[in-house]
């Protein structure tokens, strides 16, 4: 079932942040990982504009989250910290973004067609929302406002994985779930998991909880919106 996570995922420490933050925000939470698009991926069934959509907004999403990254670089206060953004930018310029080109290759779009696709409304939203929280605030805000993309793909991937074995071979929707649920891009997830715990012990931990609550619930409504943003197009493809 897609709201059974399999025992011992490890993404995150069970009393760690991301614990606390997805406690504390459980109905944002699982209406974005429990999506209408994410239940049409674990069936199959998602209408194809809504993902073709999709994959064209997130390439572009993309972008503007390695832009961020770049931000918790120069907002670090440690080299290891600075390691650790560097190390997550790497990740998802040179592994996560490859694997996004190499699925929406199937799908017919090519890279130069994605970057000159202007920003959906929901794209501008959440990313410039991750930025603003990185500016006017210190590593652990910027951290925590992309954690419910970084963290909660890992999760989604891993919920997915479990789901899809129900999904008959050549499946569209396989190699999108298979790269969410592999372990280049699980790694991914659970470093900047790690990292989040460290920031959070050395910079507040228990008195900034109220304040990084708000920064969480307020992203994972910005996700769930993305995830919408996808299912309106296909409707209005529906309605032309």
């Amino acid at each position: 079932m897609l709201d059974d996570l399999p025992a011992g995922h490890g993404l995150f420490a069970e009393d760690g942040l991301i614990a606390r933050l997805r406690d504390l925000t459980r109905t944002d939470w699982e209406a974005y990982i429990g999506h209408d698009f994410v239940r049409g991926l674990s069936r199959g069934d998602l209408p194809r504009p809504a993902f073709r959509h999709y994959l064209i907004q997130d390439y572009l999403f993309l972008i503007q989250f390695a832009r961020a990254y770049a931000l918790a670089a120069f907002k670090a206060e440690t080299l290891d910290d600075m390691r650790a953004a560097a190390e997550t930018l790497r990740g998802l310029t040179d592994t996560e973004m490859k694997l996004h080109v190499r699925t929406c290759a199937g799908w017919g779009l090519t890279e130069a067609q994605m970057a000159a696709t202007p920003e959906d409304l929901p794209t501008i939203a959440y990313t410039r929302f991750v930025i603003d929280a990185g500016l006017k605030g210190d590593l652990l805000d910027l951290l925590v406002a992309l954690s419910p993309c970084v963290v909660g793909y890992g999760e989604i991937g891993l919920r997915l994985k479990a789901a899809a074995v129900a999904l008959p071979e050549g499946d569209a929707y396989r190699d999108w779930i298979e790269a969410y649920s592999g372990d280049e891009y699980l790694a991914i997830a659970r470093a900047a998991a790690d990292q989040i715990d460290r920031v959070w012990r050395e910079r507040g931990a228990e008195a900034r909880l109220p304040a990084l609550t708000g920064l969480f619930a307020a992203a994972g409504r910005l996700e769930a919106a993305f995830w919408q943003m996808g299912l309106d197009a296909a409707a209005r493809a529906t309605d032309i």
